[in-house]
């Protein structure tokens, strides 16, 4: 049996009872319906379609009929989805004032076709009002696609955080081809030096980020160890244990670790790893809060990540967890006015 640093790196496992499917080598599936579903009506329920003739919003997705997975087999990533949906909307003629109800029909958008030849069908209930028809033709069609790429790109990658797999390429390769130089920044950074050896005998990165939130630090403190808090902006159910020694599950289980230090308001320390990192293999999360009042600095370094996850790590901190953190801010700023 092979070890970790030694053989064909496809065939690498580790030394356990049944080294079965290591990294997701061999054909795996994973169900992205349920995801889909969620990410759907997020990017298209309350689309606004301005113009000369009025304005329209896009309602609720009154249906949704489809499925979506995501396949792994031999390092690549292949992605299969078939969806019938129909969203409501309404609009205001800019002159008259008459408001109009509609749909938007979107009978077959699947990996077969390009979003920009998928067919988008509008229509409207009886009556005058064909002015918003025409808006939601032109202008809403184009709305449309673009939020349908935007569900196709969260797809590829927030979806398949962890997902993304070794390549055939030797160990130096691999690295030759992650350290392609990239001007580095205060904000997200990784330099050379970071290389190291955690765990397991892999290459690693450290990855190092800032961000300034609009809340002071406690607030942002709460945000990632009260469970109702972690649940509302990773949308997900979640498994929240802010102690030490604790555990933490998020993202369906995609990602999960275990609390190793908490300094209330100032600094959070995980064990954290993504499903598909090898078995046992974690990083140490430090993430630092500076309160800069009314804002706070969230500083996050991610030390022990796999070289060919960067990528996929990075975006998972900025994608499904900064951007979201500043949406549910947003929204409590709001509630509160």
């Amino acid at each position: 049996m092979a070890k970790w640093g030694q053989g064909d790196p496809r065939w690498i496992v580790e030394e356990r009872a049944d080294a079965t499917n290591v990294n997701n080598w061999h054909w795996t599936e994973r169900d992205a319906t349920s995801w889909s579903k969620r990410k759907l009506k997020e990017v298209l329920e309350g689309l606004v379609v301005e113009g000369e003739a009025g304005r329209c919003e896009i309602g609720d997705l009154k249906h949704v009929e489809g499925e979506a997975s995501c396949n792994s087999r031999k390092g690549k990533l292949i992605f299969f989805y078939e969806w019938n949906l129909r969203l409501s909307w309404k609009g205001t003629v800019k002159e008259s004032g008459e408001k109009h109800k509609g749909s938007v029909e979107i009978p077959n958008l699947s990996e077969e076709n390009e979003v920009d030849d998928t067919e988008i069908n509008v229509s409207k209930k009886k009556g005058e009002g064909d002015v918003l028809k025409d808006l939601m033709r032109t202008e809403g069609t184009t709305k449309v696609r673009e939020a349908l790429r935007d569900y196709l790109k969260a797809l590829k990658t927030e979806f398949t955080l962890g997902m993304i797999l070794p390549t055939k390429a030797p160990v130096g390769q691999e690295l030759a081809t992650e350290r392609k130089p990239s001007g580095s920044t205060v904000q997200d950074s990784v330099t050379p030096q970071s290389l190291d050896m955690v765990g397991v005998k892999i290459p690693t990165v450290r990855i190092h980020m800032r961000e300034v939130f609009n809340s002071p630090a406690d607030e942002l403190y709460s945000i990632f160890t009260k469970k109702e808090l972690v649940q509302k902006f990773s949308k997900c159910p979640a498994v929240i244990e802010a102690e030490k020694g604790g555990k933490l599950q998020m993202f369906e289980g995609c990602v999960s670790g275990e609390y190793t230090e908490l300094v209330p308001s100032q600094r959070i320390v995980l064990k954290w790893r993504c499903r598909s990192w090898p078995d046992e293999h974690y990083a140490t999360v430090a993430l630092n809060f500076q309160d800069l009042a009314p804002h706070s600095e969230l500083e996050l370094e991610c030390k022990g990540v796999p070289v060919a996850h960067e990528e996929s790590t990075r975006q998972c901190w900025k994608k499904q967890y900064f951007e979201e953190i500043h949406i549910l801010l947003q929204q409590s700023k709001d509630n509160m006015e």
